[in-house]
Order: structure tokens, then C-alpha cells, then sequence
């Protein structure tokens, strides 16, 4: 017990001299909201004063319920739920789908699709990080970056609208390929009040020609951009106070937890899915694997950031690559593949191949495998049990934010309550793929 000085007594409105309880550790919502968070958290955290001594994470707030659903919808209506898992890195959660759904049909995409695919993976992989360094700035204090980097975003979201007519939810990857082939010209800004004359030839300047025209310009420019950032923040004394030695993850902490993807190789493991176990036509392009060295917020800040030049590597490979090289983007196998749309203008039979498609859908051998690829959170998996029918027996999600949220309470313990912030932040995480 304290003694309460004579004067702090008197503001208290206690007798001089009188004892006042000790400060005991105290419980703090932190949240349900959005806490750096994309979806509803929920933080129970024990404090001692300012410093965390206990962080209990709550999840069941979004109630997605996916697995689930899949279960009970034929495998070709499931594509658009796997958007919505994480939707920031949209194309990335189709492609573990679709490829657990082809190991079972036994089929393989056309080289054409699956070099789409590789590109789209790396467009969408540049979004997610671009996303994650925006909001991450902006939840520590930093309010340009996050218009920077959402400029740049915005510029590939057209990328997504043109090829398949969603901003977000693609849906653009199907069992034996992807939906349509590249468009030969992109969507051009019109006229307006704010976009006159020479403005507007500057915006459409690069929408000229076909879309890779459009991700050549882009590429070639982004590098640029990614310097802009780094200037703001790389060498920025109050970003570095905040984000250096602040929630250090030790490698046998990564391996405990099953951390995956930025979370891994910020502290130093070299392992990534497109390397160690290639799918697509990663094992044909030339790319380095950033790592960290003291496994803090500022090592994963600076691995996502080199992330993104090396994804820009690998689109510049696929825009030469698909250039050079026309083909078809479906697998020629009526089972799984609609019929041209010129088809069903003359031929009923195409039309009601049509509606059965994608109403019944088709059936799937039994069988079990699971399919993973190098999401831009981390490892992104399927596990899909299959009995025959034209919808899965059982569907598992792989979610790389589900393993890294449960470290919160060992990693956060002892740092400030401001420095929660910055770990969720680094945590990239979205809760549509936790609470699933």
C-alpha cells in the first residue's frame, strides 16, 4: 500500500495521510473494430500501465462461413467465394482452388493461362503489399504514403476491371484455364469537368494499345514509384522508432507457429513456394527471394518492399513472354470448358452445355489433394476431399493470417500499447480468410 501525498489528497478528496489501493493490471477492448486490422478484431489485452503483459485475440466476429458453403455449391460456383476469403489478393485465392480442383479432373491448364495466371499473380501480389504499406503507414502516423501507394493501386485495379469486369472480385480463374484471354485494348478515362485537353491525353497516354502495352508503361514506371516510398519512409526517423526491434520473431518462433510468406523471411528463412515447389511457369522466370535479418517490423517492411520489385520483375516476363507466344487459354475439355459464345448463337446444344455448366457443374473423381501457392500473406492452401460428386465432399482453407494471429500474445508481450498497432499492421491480415 502507498501513502497519498498531502497535496495529491486533497485533489483525490482524501484525508491526508490515508493509503490508496495499489495500481493492479487492468483489462483493455481493444476493439471489435478495425485495430490495423481489415475485418472485425477483437483484443483482449492485460496492461500494466502502458506495457502489454497478456494479448488474448478474439475471431469469431465475421462468420464467413466459406468452407461451408463450398460444400454445398458446384466447384465452378466456389471461384467467387475464394475472392472474398482475402480481398486484397483476390486472383491469388482462386488459383489454390482452381489448382486443387485440376490436380482432381487430372487436367492441366494451357501454357498460355498458366503464364497468365503467373503475371496476375504478381499484379495482384504488388496490390496486396501496396494495400498493406498504405494502411500500415497510416495507422503509425503516416498519411501520404497511403495516397501514394493507392494511386498505383488504382492503376492496376483497371488491370482487373478490363480482363474480367470486376475492380475486386474477379472470379477470372476456372478449372482448365482462366475466363477469357487478354484484352486487346484497355478502358480509356472520357471527358469530364476535371480531365480536359492535355489532361486527359496524360491520362489515357498509356491506354492507347492493347493491355500489355498498358503493363509494359506500368512496369517500366514502377520502380520510380517504389523509390517514392522509401524516400518517405525507409530512412524516416519516426518510422524507424517505431517499427525497428519492435515485435522480433526469432526463427524458432516462425517454425512453432507455422508463420509463412513476409513473416518468414523477415527473419531470415529462405522458403518460398514459387521457388521451393514452382506451379505455373514460376520455374521459368528470374527472380530473387528478399529476407530479413532481425525478424522486426522494419525487416518485414523492407522484405514486402523488395517484394514488389521483384513482382515487377515477373510481370515485365510475362508481358514479353505473352507477346511472343498466342494460344488458347482453356483446356480444350467440354466437361469443364464453356462453349465459345459464337457457338451458342447457332447450336442449342452449346446453349444448354451453357446453363448445365454452370448450374450443375461437373463431377470430380474421388479422390483428396491439396494445392498451395505463394500468397502475397504467406502459404495459401486447399485441402479438398472429393466423392464423386459435382461438389466437394470437405474443403479446407490454409490461411496464412489464421497461424500468425495466434503468435499475437507471445510477440506483443512486453511492448507498448502503441507498438500493437504497429505488430497488427505488420501482421497484414484480413479476416475474411481467419474467420472463415
Amino acid at each position: 500500500m502507498s501513502v497519498v501525498p498531502p497535496s495529491l489528497s486533497e485533489d483525490l478528496g482524501r484525508p491526508a495521510g490515508t493509503t490508496a489501493p495499489e495500481i493492479r493490471n487492468y483489462s483493455l477492448n481493444f476493439g471489435p473494430q478495425h485495430p490495423a486490422a481489415h475485418g472485425v478484431l477483437r483484443l483482449i489485452l492485460e496492461m500494466d500501465g502502458e506495457v502489454v503483459q497478456r494479448a488474448d485475440p478474439h475471431i469469431g466476429l465475421l462468420h464467413r462461413g466459406t468452407e461451408k458453403f463450398a460444400e454445398t455449391k458446384p466447384y465452378i460456383q466456389s471461384v467467387p467465394y475464394m475472392d472474398r476469403l482475402d480481398y486484397v489478393s483476390m486472383m491469388c485465392n482462386e488459383h489454390a482452388y482452381v489448382r486443387a480442383v485440376e490436380t482432381l479432373l487430372g487436367i492441366e491448364a494451357p501454357e498460355r493461362a498458366q503464364w497468365i495466371r503467373t503475371m496476375f499473380d504478381e499484379i495482384t501480389r504488388i496490390k496486396n503489399h501496396l494495400m498493406w504499406l498504405g494502411s500500415n503507414a497510416l495507422d503509425l502516423g503516416a498519411m501520404a504514403v497511403f495516397l501514394y501507394a493507392f494511386r498505383e493501386r488504382e492503376e492496376l485495379m483497371d488491370v482487373y476491371e478490363a480482363v474480367s469486369g470486376a475492380r475486386m472480385h474477379a472470379a477470372y480463374y476456372r478449372p482448365g484455364g482462366v475466363y477469357r484471354d487478354l484484352p486487346e485494348r484497355m478502358p480509356r478515362y472520357k471527358e469530364s469537368p476535371w480531365r480536359k485537353g492535355k489532361a486527359l491525353k496524360r491520362f489515357n497516354e498509356a491506354r492507347e494499345g492493347t493491355m500489355l502495352d498498358y503493363l509494359e508503361h506500368f512496369t517500366n514506371s514502377f520502380p520510380d514509384r517504389v523509390d517514392e516510398y522509401e524516400t518517405l519512409l525507409t530512412d524516416n526517423r519516426i518510422w524507424k522508432q517505431r517499427t525497428v526491434d519492435v515485435g522480433i520473431i526469432t526463427p524458432e518462433q516462425v517454425y512453432a507457429w507455422g508463420m509463412t510468406g513476409p513473416m518468414m523471411r523477415g527473419s531470415g528463412i529462405v522458403w518460398d513456394l514459387r521457388k521451393h515447389q514452382p506451379y505455373a511457369r514460376y520455374s521459368e522466370v528470374d527472380f530473387d527471394i528478399p529476407i530479413g535479418t532481425n525478424g522486426d517490423c522494419y525487416d518485414r517492411y523492407l522484405v514486402r518492399m523488395a517484394e514488389m520489385r521483384e513482382s515487377n520483375k515477373i510481370i515485365q516476363q510475362c508481358v514479353k513472354w505473352l507477346r511472343a507466344n498466342p494460344g488458347p487459354v482453356m483446356v480444350d475439355n467440354f466437361k469443364v470448358a464453356p462453349p465459345k459464345r459464337e457457338e451458342m448463337k447457332d447450336d442449342m446444344e452449346a446453349l444448354i452445355h451453357h446453363f448445365k455448366l454452370f448450374t450443375e457443374g461437373f463431377c470430380v473423381p474421388a479422390g483428396e489433394t491439396y494445392a498451395a501457392i505463394e500468397h502475397p500473406k504467406g502459404e495459401f492452401g486447399c485441402y479438398v476431399i472429393s466423392d464423386g460428386a459435382n461438389k466437394p465432399f470437405r474443403l479446407k482453407i490454409r490461411a496464412p493470417g489464421f497461424a500468425h494471429l495466434q503468435s499475437m500474445d507471445e510477440i506483443v508481450k512486453g511492448h507498448m500499447l502503441a507498438d500493437v498497432v504497429a505488430m497488427i499492421g505488420t501482421y497484414d491480415i484480413v479476416f475474411g480468410e481467419i474467420d472463415r
